[in-house]
């Protein structure tokens, strides 16, 4: 069994993602989730997903860390998520709180003592900070898989993707750090998309799969109002390339982030080598990595 920290901005994708790894815990075992100012503020994003722990009827522990990037103002982007960062479901809030812990001491905690895989589905800022702080830890981390980075152009300026664009400081920290880093860019996660037809196949009849279907009523708009067909579920690439790696097309080599240029921001630059610690995702095999997905949400139905 593979032990995880999920890093998240939740965001309708990240609990789709979150799904999909609760329906595998004989081979992920989430021990804790951090989050992050990204979709949305930090205290939005941490109230997410402790409600969605309490409609599941789970205790994750969860770790808010920083409230903005390195050096860049926060900057959320209600236009995907919402005002709450996961508009669409009506959820009770949570009588559990965030642990009083801060995201940084608790990577610390546990990276002294075993190895960890980090998934990444927000900006980078705790990991960029963590291993700024402790770079002494960083061998303990298996590897970092993460949703983020353009090969072909970006969705929040030119060439950039939101989460690098969000703190391309934490970012090159990260992509510099010599840590085995699996990234799947925008291009993947297209490659990956549910179609809307699909997603009407989605019942309100059971308690995930309403979720999710209601995750998906505001989720979907963006692609409606564009006359698309299909959506990317960005945030459930990372798991289920741990869960099917066989799955993806992908290249090895080095990633290096553009720091600043009004369309250049963010940038992911990759040179193909193959003695490189990363692993670029390509492409996925739509209709298995779809049936992942759907099958996660059967599973947790039935139990």
């Amino acid at each position: 069994m593979r032990k995880i920290i999920i890093d998240c901005d939740p965001g309708h994708d990240d609990i789709m993602a979150i799904i999909t790894a609760l329906a595998h815990k004989d081979e992920l075992d989430i021990i804790g989730i951090t989050t992050v100012a990204g979709n949305q503020t930090l205290d939005k994003v941490t109230n997410n997903i402790l409600k969605v722990e309490n409609y599941l009827g789970i205790n994750i522990p969860v770790y808010s860390g920083y409230d903005k990037p390195i050096i860049k103002p926060s900057m959320p982007q209600p236009i995907a998520h919402g005002e709450s960062g996961m508009d669409g479901p009506i959820l009770e809030e949570s009588k559990v709180k965030a642990s009083n812990k801060h995201a940084l001491d608790f990577y610390k905690e546990v990276l002294e003592k075993e190895k960890i895989t980090i998934v990444a589905l927000a900006p980078l800022t705790n990991l960029g900070m963590l291993i700024a702080t402790y770079p002494n830890l960083k061998d303990n981390i298996e590897q970092i898989v993460l949703m983020g980075g353009a090969l072909n152009g970006g969705n929040i300026n030119k060439y950039a993707e939101f989460n690098i664009w969000h703190d391309p400081e934490a970012a090159k920290i990260v992509f510099d750090s010599n840590i085995k880093v699996v990234m799947a860019p925008i291009e993947v996660c297209e490659s990956g998309a549910i179609l809307l037809s699909e997603v009407n196949n989605i019942s309100y009849d059971k308690k995930v799969s309403k979720l999710v279907r209601e995750l998906f009523d505001f989720y979907c708009n963006y692609a409606i109002e564009r006359n698309l067909d299909r959506t990317s579920i960005f945030d459930v690439v990372p798991i289920v390339y741990l869960l099917k790696p066989e799955l993806f097309k992908y290249e090895l080599g080095t990633v290096d982030i553009v720091l600043d240029g009004v369309d250049s921001q963010g940038q992911t630059i990759f040179k193909k080598d193959e003695n490189g610690c990363h692993i670029v995702l390509l492409e996925t095999d739509r209709e298995r990595f779809i049936k992942v997905f759907i099958d996660a949400i059967n599973v947790l139905d039935d139990n």
